[in-house]
């Protein structure tokens, strides 16, 4: 056990100490996989911010029930009766118009303006919640509703929300392409790394070689060169994503005095990050894999 926890520490400090001796190289390459592991790790942060936005805001299964102009409150009896009968509804209220016209002049910051209104231009409404969220579930209601007298129109809020899901549904399927695009080119750097670390060192390969050491041996110090590459651009993708966060908030903070809200961004989470330096970490040592097996295998055919 002894033997073999100081192989492992002298692998590792070899490592080190090879990153040590070109430390511009090491630098540069260190950046380049930081700056490539960040653009999937920053679209995933941003992706996920979000996602927890549009979780924040109105339900998204809502649809709106706009009164004629000329409804009277015995029109608004006999259509609060109507719609309670419907089967498919689960929650209904109403809206007066006056309501709506308060809550819209608080909203846009117009109180004044909306108090100097001749007649109140919006309509008395109902918010209904479909019992199913289905498509033709909610076509049907909508067909429903809109039959029904001193309705003049019916607004399906859970339109915009269908289209939202389907847009972050294509930033994760986007998120997923880059992440495999960039790893892949992540491989190649660190084999590319390795494959000039094996140059430089092949006389002490084919010496290795002579006096009975075995492949696994001669490959312990490369593969942990590419894992430890891989960890440390996975911390600089890591802080660059985090720099980005701080950058924003200030410009996030401004909106939200600008328009009422409380938005916050979120940088990666401890689970999260923990997933981008393993990935990372495992990366790189899958390229020192293919790399040093690919040249174990050639040295081996020239004998």
């Amino acid at each position: 056990m002894m033997t073999w926890l100081m192989h492992h520490r002298r692998a590792i400090l070899t490592t080190l100490a090879q990153m040590a001796l070109s430390p511009v190289a090491s630098l540069f390459t260190l950046f380049a996989i930081g700056v490539a592991l960040s653009l999937p790790a920053g679209m995933y942060v941003l992706l996920d911010n979000a996602t927890q936005i549009a979780g924040t805001l109105p339900a998204q299964n809502e649809m709106t029930v706009f009164m004629r102009d000329d409804a009277s409150p015995d029109d608004v009896t006999k259509l609060k009766q109507q719609i309670k009968a419907m089967p498919d509804l689960a929650d209904s209220r109403f809206v007066p118009r006056q309501t709506a016209l308060q809550q819209l002049s608080a909203q846009m910051g117009m109180s004044e303006l909306a108090a100097e209104l001749p007649k109140n231009p919006l309509p008395d409404a109902w918010i209904v919640t479909p019992a199913a969220t289905d498509a033709n579930t909610v076509a049907r209601l909508i067909k429903q509703l809109e039959q029904l007298p001193a309705v003049a129109l019916v607004q399906a809020d859970h339109k915009w929300a269908q289209r939202l899901d389907a847009l972050l549904a294509l930033g994760r399927e986007l998120i997923n392409i880059l992440a495999i695009i960039l790893g892949i080119a992540l491989i190649a750097i660190t084999g590319n790394t390795i494959r000039l670390q094996i140059i430089t060192r092949h006389a002490e390969i084919e010496v290795s070689r002579l006096i009975g050491a075995t492949d696994r041996f001669i490959r312990r110090p490369f593969l942990y060169f590419g894992a430890i590459q891989g960890l440390v651009g996975g911390a600089i993708a890591w802080g660059i994503v985090t720099l980005g966060i701080v950058l924003l908030s200030p410009q996030i903070d401004t909106l939200n005095k600008l328009y009422a809200t409380q938005i916050q961004l979120h940088a990666l989470g401890l689970t999260d990050s923990l997933i981008l330096f393993a990935f990372a970490s495992l990366l790189g040592w899958l390229g020192a894999y293919i790399s040093v097996g690919r040249t174990l295998s050639r040295i081996e055919n020239t004998h």
